[in-house]
């Protein structure tokens, strides 16, 4: 199982609006073939930063079955022009 980490810095006054198209595009990933779970985290401190952590069965099926699907063009028409910076995202394996 692999787990994509995504620090999202969303421009301040738009974060209604995002969630709001994040609702949307949920359903997008959810359909993909290997993803298992996700979960998008608000922070308290920072009312317009979140963490999106996916859950997939190999990296492979974000990086290419996902990243590289007409799919993903839907999911970033629907979420990049929230993000200010663009974020990075990292795959973390279990180690225990």
């Amino acid at each position: 199982m692999i787990l994509e980490v995504a620090p999202l810095d969303v421009i301040a006054g738009k974060e209604a609006m995002f969630e709001a198209a994040f609702a949307k595009a949920q359903t997008i990933i959810a359909s993909m073939e290997g993803y298992l779970s996700h979960e998008l985290q608000r922070c308290t401190e920072h009312p317009n930063r979140y963490i999106l952590l996916v859950r997939w069965q190999t990296l492979e099926h974000h990086t290419v079955g996902f990243r590289q699907s007409p799919q993903y063009q839907e999911w970033r028409s629907l979420l990049h022009h929230f993000y200010d910076p663009f974020p990075t995202v990292l795959h973390y394996e279990s180690v225990f």
